[in-house]
């Protein structure tokens, strides 16, 4: 590929051909270094429609092939990932701001691993047991047997999120393909170069011309392109719940698929008989994990009386203890945040929580650094749900405290959000957690943890998405099931 200031150009990938784009190139930015990374193409209206096309074409041949071929391609795909992880989760994190763990981890090594998870083949029908009819079709009563068969959806447009170049992308891809669906990528504009070498990773193992392609740009017209072309038959969407919205509505007119993956302003309900320090380390893990820059975070904590002041003062001196700065450093907990703008953008909230009340009991200051987008892990307490930054996505590493007295209330204040990703609980009666998970309106709960069963079925209820994905219920999402009905 060709260079500019030293540093690579990349290309389109349409039709399995490395394509120079008509709208030339922009730069992707280190945001510790505030330097260049590289070149990102810029694809024209036509370049994405002959994406969408190329996959149009590769969809009926790829269809055909068997599971095991599938999971081949898939489970190669894995391999290669592995044996470039180095220099793979190098370039995410020059493009994300990333710690050297988390590029490595949890970003490419995810992506590894959901690619052997769909290369698993798994059963795409199942026997309905027979149904007496007492009057058929024509009149006579017989017995009715029937197969439930799971179809791919087709061409499906996956738009995925900067926050995570690698276990988001894969996290559609790899099932999109399992099922023998074909895909067009259309990644993120501030991260989309790793998304590149996925596709790289994808071409070395075996995958035909067509079934993978990916476009990128900064401009709306490259996202409405994908998502509108008449070969796609479903969306695949990670990012903002205005930009789902948007989607949504343009899917609509041709009712073609979505799966909507959206906000969040997670709920950490926090009892009075909770184990402290274990609250403490799973909400912490917004300020340090990627800098708050996930959908998921506990962001909105519902401290109950008798146990808030503690809250309050361990969180605090949790994230005063976090150290900030180049991710590259071991030592590293907290990088930095996206781009500037978004750093600008979190920022606001926090001044905005000031105005309206919030007590900036951590954090609230710039850090002091010459270079790179940094935000002080943030901590606002004395907050009610009506806030703004009770009620808006800040995706960053801020966290507000909202007092509650008895666990009907809480409930209440968790559930008075227009988010529903996931929620939290913490209490040692859990009895009285498991009861409270159950009347949250989230798609999922954690019990006393933060952590995630990658099995288990994920998605939100109101504004925070449509559909599942995850583990098998991924499959379930980019298929379409069809019964086949004979006489028995």
């Amino acid at each position: 590929m060709s260079a500019k200031g030293g540093v690579d150009r990349q290309r389109l990938f349409v039709g399995g051909s490395w394509v120079e784009p008509d709208g030339g190139y922009y730069e992707v930015v280190d945001p510790a270094t505030e330097e260049t990374v590289g070149w990102a193409p810029e694809a024209s209206r036509d370049q994405v429609h002959a994406a969408c096309a190329a996959a149009r074409e590769a969809f009926g041949p790829w269809s055909r092939t068997t599971p095991q071929e599938r999971a081949a391609v898939l489970a190669r795909t894995a391999e290669i990932i592995g044996e470039r992880l180095v220099p793979y989760a190098e370039l995410a994190q020059a493009e994300t701001g990333a710690t050297t763990g988390t590029a490595r981890g949890m970003q490419v090594g995810v992506g590894a691993a959901r690619f052997r998870r769909y290369a698993r083949v798994e059963p795409a029908e199942w026997a309905i047991p027979p149904q007496i009819n007492e009057a058929g079709p024509m009149g006579k009563a017989g017995v009715m047997g029937a197969l439930a068969v799971r179809q791919p959806v087709g061409v499906v447009t996956c738009v995925t999120s900067y926050n995570n170049p690698w276990a988001n992308p894969a996290g559609k891809i790899a099932p999109a393909l399992a099922m023998g669906n074909t895909v067009v990528v259309k990644p993120a504009p501030q991260d989309p170069l790793s998304v590149y070498r996925m596709a790289e990773a994808l071409e070395a193992a075996g995958a035909p011309a067509g079934v993978v392609n990916v476009v990128s740009g900064r401009s709306v017209e490259v996202g409405e392109a994908a998502v509108s072309s008449p070969d796609v038959d479903m969306v695949s969407f990670t990012g903002s719940t205005a930009v789902g919205q948007r989607i949504a509505e343009v899917c609509g007119r041709d009712m073609r698929r979505q799966l909507m993956e959206l906000g969040g302003k997670g709920a950490a309900v926090v009892f009075d008989d909770a184990d402290i320090g274990s609250a403490v380390a799973g909400i912490g893990t917004t300020f340090s994990f990627y800098s708050g820059q996930i959908c998921t975070a506990p962001t909105r904590v519902l401290a109950q009386r008798g146990v808030y002041g503690r809250l309050v003062e361990q969180l605090a001196a949790y994230a005063g203890r976090l150290p900030v700065g180049d991710p590259r450093a071991a030592s590293t907990v907290v990088g930095p945040v996206i781009s500037a703008e978004h750093r600008e953008r979190v920022e606001s909230y926090v001044e905005t929580g000031r105005k309206e009340g919030a007590v900036v009991v951590a954090g609230g200051e710039r850090p002091p650094f010459e270079r790179g987008f940094y935000v002080a892990p943030t901590l606002l307490a004395d907050c009610t749900n009506d806030m703004t930054v009770a009620r808006e996505e800040i995706f960053g590493p801020v966290v507000c405290v909202i007092p509650f007295d008895e666990e009907d209330e809480g409930i209440a204040l968790a559930n008075d959000t227009d988010y529903g990703l996931i929620d939290y609980v913490w209490s040692g009666d859990v009895a009285r957690a498991f009861r409270v998970a159950r009347r949250l309106r989230a798609g999922g709960v954690g019990v006393n943890t933060v952590g995630r069963n990658m099995e288990a079925p994920f998605g939100g209820f109101k504004k925070s998405g449509v559909g599942r994905d995850v583990g098998s219920y991924a499959l379930h999402a980019y298929s379409e099931v069809q019964s086949i009905v004979w006489p028995g």
